[in-house]
């Protein structure tokens, strides 16, 4: 199913599913039992423009931590649950507004059964999550290692135990490190299941690799229409994966809004140190609400006619630079004011 025709989900005060904007989801890498740290990292990835977030249960202290965490934070929590059933139904009734489980690593039928039960007490939707690293022993061998088809078999297999239990308020996720193995099962999925699926790379490695294997693997899986929450996993600061998933949105027209900068790449005729201005500038308008392109030129041979596409930009000379707006220059400005007047102008803009 494409993202228009999967099944709407209830998480909290989001929806997706059913053609819902795609909503960006991040998980914390606090210890949950602290309150104190989960709620200000929280905090902080809801202003990047995180609108989900996940938390790790490991321990009955963490889910009952839940509680506390859900009056200081504004977005959906998902719990994290692994192993212990009684985990995922003490976080469903400390107000986890969705849980992660493997029905596979839960135990046996009546502990899936328990957890079931408390879900649909609670109508409390249950992410059904399987990776390629925790594939079943029977599923390696009938083909032959770990494979697309293999992953998806497993997933479904999730999917009717839960089911057959009388629950379909479910969330399907199913992940792998490897890009073009996990674009595979998402094809294959999407054919077979109309809930809607959460979408990500595991383990997909640093800042840099991680972007890189996330941005390919996400942005051809959305482009085909498939997916309707995301997470970029990255070993990292959680608000690069926010970064990351807004730009990935934004570069397919999937999620508008927030300024775009482009720059140019530099050269011999860059007089100004331009990647640190470009990041200058990617940070400066990270909070300012317009819809709109900025550029940042390294000089002022193309600057002009480079940024012509852009709504407004810099290029940077010799101790001096310019404002363009659409392709025209407007002023000259000494280097070290070039920020500040690109600032100025973005905050009275319209005015």
């Amino acid at each position: 199913m494409k993202r228009e025709e999967t099944k709407v989900v209830h998480i909290g005060n989001r929806s997706i599913g059913g053609g819902n904007p795609i909503a960006i989801q991040s998980m914390t890498n606090t210890k949950t039992e602290d309150v104190q740290a989960t709620v200000e990292q929280i905090l902080a990835l809801e202003k990047a423009g995180c609108e989900i977030i996940r938390c790790a249960v490991p321990t009955m202290e963490a889910a009952e931590a839940l509680k506390e965490i859900k009056k200081q934070i504004h977005i959906p929590l998902v719990a994290d649950i692994h192993f212990d059933y009684r985990l995922a139904i003490k976080a469903i009734e400390n107000g986890a507004d969705k849980i992660r489980i493997n029905p596979g690593n839960i135990g046996d039928v009546s502990r899936v059964q328990a957890v079931v039960n408390k879900a649909k007490e609670y109508g409390v939707p249950i992410r059904v999550g399987v990776n390629s690293g925790s594939l079943e022993k029977h599923l390696v061998e009938k083909y032959g290692g770990v494979t697309a088809e293999g992953i998806v078999e497993s997933a479904l297999d999730k999917v009717h135990i839960i089911e057959n239990m009388g629950y379909d308020n479910l969330v399907v996720s199913i992940k792998s490190s490897d890009v073009l193995m996990c674009i595979k099962a998402h094809q294959l999925i999407s054919e077979q299941c109309n809930y809607p699926l959460h979408i990500g790379i595991t383990e997909s490695g640093t800042v840099l690799s991680g972007n890189i294997k996330s941005s390919v693997g996400l942005g051809i899986m959305l482009y085909e229409g498939i997916g309707d929450t995301i997470r970029v996993s990255l070993t990292g600061d959680p608000l690069e994966e926010i970064k990351t998933a807004k730009l990935i949105l934004k570069t397919l027209g999937l999620r508008k809004g927030g300024i775009e900068v482009v720059s140019c790449p530099t050269c011999g005729r860059t007089k100004i140190d331009l990647i640190g201005l470009a990041n200058q500038v990617e940070n400066m308008v990270a909070d300012i609400p317009l819809d709109i392109k900025v550029a940042v030129m390294g000089c002022v041979v193309n600057g002009p006619g480079e940024a012509k596409e852009a709504d407004i930009g810099i290029a940077g000379g010799i101790g001096e630079g310019l404002l363009i707006k659409k392709g025209e220059m407007v002023k000259k400005v000494k280097e070290e004011e070039l920020l500040e007047t690109l600032r100025q102008e973005l905050l009275n803009w319209g005015k």
